[in-house]
């Protein structure tokens, strides 16, 4: 039975056991002055117990089926013509599974095709135990819940119990998944520090992973050229268009706009968060780029780049106009109209009060957007990807070739490089110095908004 249909079967029964238990609580309650829990409750502490059991136990089998079926393949006597653990083995397992799940047309590997029929029979096999544990655990969960019905039974206790459970367990995933990233992080770049000195990679000034030596690999992931084509793309040339129109447009929509200016604006400029970043690639690799090399080139400067860090910035900056504006709007918002009104009635004009006053009681909240703004540009990867370089340089001029630590990340992800190389590992330890930057910023950005709230509500 497929999963979906599955799904649809447990489904079915915990409705069933809804009902039934739905009627047989309102039975129950004819006659009765005082009824712990309305028959409605009763319905939903059956149909919980018939379809939370069976779901997560389909969501454990997803997990460990894959390699129970695998090790039911090996037993097959074609299965002693693999090769010994390792890339290749890999790679006609993979390729034999796709072709018993029918994502594959053709093999290869000729072992493959030998093989996909036992994955396939392996597949089939496994997954009715699957439909038939599933389907147990839902009448089994469903019958005990329905016995316990009776008068004096507290089911509404229950079902609040059993969805704070859940509620907590979806909490928990994030948590979860967090720690997992920070884990994994952790691990390869550990393995990668074993192998590069930290302090090699730290403030060593030259990049060039497609050639490393194996008696001093350090000498040549030096990230220092990385940490400042990212804070000059991200932080200097991005920064130096949203701050600007970002707070400007804020100012405007909070101080000069009328409602109905603002009803029409504000959301038109939000629109710019929800474009994709893609899009964003495209538009700077395919528009701006080129135009930034033309007017260098009118300019008089040598050199060019059709990948310069000006390109990627600007479009870059463009894309969190809206983050800064929004945060800048929420902070010139919680100023409370006293001081405004009190600036005006002193005699000073609607510039002076906003130049004076009204920035100057809304800064830790604009700090703390432009801080946020900057760890998000800084982990922006499609923008660069699209249209930075892959040449590692420490320049400061802007209509160079610049690269940063997301683009080369991709960089050293993609291609044919074996997973243990210092080159695939030295993205572990470009991903762990990026979080561990973001993290920073994200921190002090929200001490600075939450010490901001605290003085004004």
């Amino acid at each position: 039975m497929s999963g979906i249909a599955l799904i649809l079967v447990i489904g079915g029964l915990a409705l069933i056991g809804w009902l039934v238990a739905r009627a047989r609580a309102a039975a129950f309650r004819d006659g009765i002055q005082r009824f712990s829990s309305l028959p409605g409750h009763h319905g939903w502490y059956v149909a919980l117990w018939a379809l939370v059991p069976p779901l997560v136990f389909l969501a454990i089998w997803s997990m460990v089926s894959p390699a129970m079926v695998t090790d039911a393949v090996l037993t097959h006597p074609a299965a002693a013509q693999l090769p010994p653990s390792g890339f290749e083995r890999a790679a006609i397992l993979s390729e034999a599974r796709a072709l018993a799940e029918g994502r594959a047309y053709g093999a290869f590997n000729a072992l493959a095709g030998t093989l996909a029929p036992a994955y396939a029979a392996a597949q089939n096999r496994y997954d009715w135990i699957a439909t038939g544990l599933a389907l147990l655990l839902g009448f089994a969960g469903g019958a005990f819940s329905l016995v316990r019905i009776r008068p004096g039974f507290g089911a509404r206790t229950k079902v609040e119990r059993i969805v704070m459970g859940l509620l907590l367990a979806a909490s928990l995933i994030a948590i979860l998944t967090t720690i997992g990233i920070v884990a994994s992080l952790l691990y390869e770049a550990g393995r990668f520090f074993a192998i590069v000195p930290v302090g090699d990679f730290l403030f060593g000034t030259h990049w060039s992973p497609q050639v490393i030596d194996p008696r001093d690999p350090g000498a040549n992931l030096g990230a220092v050229p990385l940490f400042w084509g990212t804070f000059f793309i991200g932080a200097v040339i991005a920064m130096a268009v949203a701050i600007p129109f970002g707070l400007m447009s804020a100012i405007y929509l909070t101080q000069y706009a009328t409602p109905a200016t603002r009803r029409w604006i504000k959301p038109i400029l939000e629109v710019l968060a929800g474009v994709p970043t893609v899009v964003y690639g495209y538009f700077a690799a395919l528009t701006v780029a080129p135009a930034v090399r033309d007017l260098a080139a009118r300019l008089g400067v040598q050199w060019a780049s059709s990948e310069s860090a000006l390109a990627a910035g600007l479009v870059m900056g463009v894309m969190i106009i809206p983050f800064v504006s929004s945060m800048a709007d929420d902070s010139l918002n919680a100023v409370p109209d006293a001081m405004r009104d009190g600036s005006l009635a002193m005699g000073a004009t609607r510039s002076e009060t906003i130049r004076k006053v009204m920035l100057p009681a809304a800064l830790p909240g604009v700090v703390g957007g432009v801080l946020l703004a900057v760890s998000r540009a800084i982990g922006e990867t499609m923008i660069v990807v699209m249209a930075a370089s892959g040449v590692a340089t420490l320049t400061a001029n802007p209509f160079a070739s610049a690269t940063t630590v997301t683009r080369q990340i991709v960089d050293l992800l993609t291609g044919e490089a074996e997973f243990d190389s210092p080159k695939t590992l030295a993205a572990f330890a470009l991903g762990l110095t990026l979080f561990v930057v973001t993290l920073l910023l994200n921190i002090v950005a929200l001490s600075v908004v939450k010490r901001y709230r605290e003085a004004y509500e």
